[in-house]
Formats: structure tokens, C-alpha cells, sequence
């Protein structure tokens, strides 16, 4: 009875103490992850944090671009960030480290209705290559450790392509630090087949719809004639909105429902902070990217 008592009593402080950081936050920290460049990410966040500051009162509201992804998993697993927007691998990561440590809010929704995008595999036209297996032998560059898109899925989806390990398949791969870079380096001949993320609907000739090689094109960072597509994967659950559990229910429900009204307040925000053309954020649960923990968990491990 004792010991029931006390750890009721623990409990209820833990509740009380959460409950009162979530109401007396004075400031919210915001991660965005590694890919981009920082002056692009920072510019299209601006937006947000200034429409959070309003919305909730916050008397500062601090945007930390990491350099990669791991700086914001690391954000969200210590407790230095309240919310980021992660890829599924991403999630995943912090899920198998920490199954409590956030909660998925919200994801985006395609302009087909989709919930899911694409890793697609880019090539230039002068390569000669114009499928996967046509790689064999070649450079293959991922994005980051913990891209869905840009590793995870093809380091496991490739090879039920080709029949070999990607390590076996192709002369070599190589990280190129986030997808922004991954499109460059094959632009500029440093790999020859580079792994992006992308809708996958819309006109090639505008990059798609969303993804990394629809905001290069966008920027006239690449030439969409200058490439070509020579690999497709399965549809991929879009990224949760994630928040730090700590700052307790009520909190993640208010933002929540700030996120779900963002697309109609203010689309031009939205589009910015997502990177391409969207209908808005439906709710979502943990199961929603159980596929991607239990791969994640059998090809990386952690």
C-alpha cells in the first residue's frame, strides 16, 4: 500500500510539474533538419515562428537548423527542442531509443490524397543511365544516416532490384550531407545516380510536385531537362509533426489544431516550411510508421 502511495504520489508531481513547464513556456524551440542549406531553411521558418509567437504568447521562439538530422534527433531526445518536423527513419530513430520521448501529431497530405511519397533515383541524361541495373559499377550517393528517402529505403529497396547489396552493386556510395547536396553532387558529376525524396506526381519537368529536386528546380538550382529518372521505390509514409511529450497533452492538442489551421491561415508559410504543394496536415499515430521502426530497427539497428 505504501509503495503504491508514494509512486501515486510521484506520478501526480511528475503530471503537475509537466503541466506547469507546458503552461509557463516562455520559449519555444523549434528544430528543422539538415538537407538544406541554413539561410533557406531559416527564411522559410520565419513565418512559423513568428505566427507561433502570436498564436501562443511565446516570448521567443528560437529555430535551430541542425547540420544534419542527428542534431535534431539528439534536440528532441535531451529535451533541448519542443518540436521538429522528422522523416519516418528520423522518427524512427528516436522511437527505438526513446518510445516516449515524442508524439506524432500530424503528417501531410499529397495532393492525391496520398499520405506517402517517393525515394527516387536521379540521373543525368549524359550518363547513358537510364535504369537502376544500367548503374551497375557506378557512384551511388545517399543524403543523410537518417534519411528515409535518401538511405534507409534505398539501401534496402535497391537491391531487390539489382540482386546484389548496394555495397556489392555499385563502385561505391557515399553520404552527401542531406538532399540539397545529394541533387548537387550528381548535377556536378560527384556521384552518378543520386537518391531524393519527391511526390512523385506532378510534371518531372517541375521536379514534382514536393520534395528536395522540386525546390532545386523551383530555385533554378538544376536543370529538370538535364536529368532523368531511373528509379522508383515504394510509397513511404510522410513525416510526422512531432512535439516533446513533456510539455503534456494539452499543449500538443492547442498545437496541434495551430498546424492543422496553418494551410488555411496562411499558405504561403505552409507551402515554404513543407517545400512543395500540399493539401494540409491530417492527424497521425505511432502505428502509422511501425514499417518504418521495425526496418529501420533490422537494417541500422537503432
Amino acid at each position: 500500500m505504501f509503495r503504491k502511495m508514494v509512486f501515486g504520489a510521484v506520478s501526480v508531481l511528475a503530471m503537475a510539474t509537466s503541466m506547469a513547464h507546458a503552461a509557463d513556456m516562455k520559449e519555444f524551440r523549434v528544430g528543422i533538419l539538415g538537407g538544406e542549406n541554413e539561410t533557406d531553411r531559416l527564411r522559410n521558418y520565419q513565418c512559423l515562428a513568428d505566427h507561433l509567437k502570436t498564436e501562443f504568447g511565446f516570448e521567443k521562439v528560437s529555430l535551430f537548423p541542425a547540420a544534419d538530422y542527428d542534431g535534431v534527433i539528439q534536440g528532441l531526445l535531451g529535451g533541448t527542442l519542443d518540436f521538429a518536423e522528422l522523416g519516418a527513419s528520423g522518427y524512427a530513430s528516436v522511437y527505438l531509443k526513446d518510445p516516449k520521448a515524442v508524439t506524432p501529431i500530424l503528417t501531410t497530405k499529397q495532393t492525391d490524397g496520398a499520405t506517402g511519397y517517393y525515394s527516387i533515383g536521379l540521373a543525368l541524361k549524359t550518363s547513358g543511365i537510364t535504369d537502376i541495373k544500367s548503374a551497375k559499377g557506378k557512384k551511388l550517393g545517399y543524403a543523410d544516416p537518417d534519411s528515409t528517402s535518401g538511405y534507409l529505403i534505398p539501401l534496402t529497396q535497391i537491391p531487390k532490384t539489382t540482386g546484389a547489396s548496394n555495397e556489392a552493386f555499385f563502385a561505391s556510395t557515399q553520404f552527401n550531407g542531406g538532399h540539397e547536396n545529394n541533387v548537387l553532387a550528381v548535377r556536378d558529376g560527384k556521384v552518378d545516380v543520386a537518391v531524393d525524396d519527391s511526390s512523385g506526381i506532378g510534371d518531372f519537368k517541375n521536379g514534382y510536385t514536393s520534395g528536395t529536386f522540386h525546390k532545386e528546380v523551383a530555385k533554378g538550382a538544376v536543370d529538370p531537362n538535364d536529368f532523368v529518372e531511373v528509379w522508383r521505390s515504394g510509397l513511404i509514409p510522410n513525416g510526422p509533426l512531432v512535439v516533446r511529450t513533456a510539455i503534456g497533452d494539452d499543449m500538443t492538442a492547442k498545437l496541434a489544431a495551430f498546424f492543422t489551421d496553418l494551410p488555411k491561415k496562411d499558405k504561403a508559410c505552409f507551402e515554404g516550411v513543407e517545400g512543395g504543394d500540399f493539401t494540409g496536415y491530417v492527424p497521425v499515430k505511432p502505428d502509422f510508421y511501425k514499417v518504418i521502426v521495425e526496418a529501420r530497427k533490422a537494417a541500422i539497428g537503432g
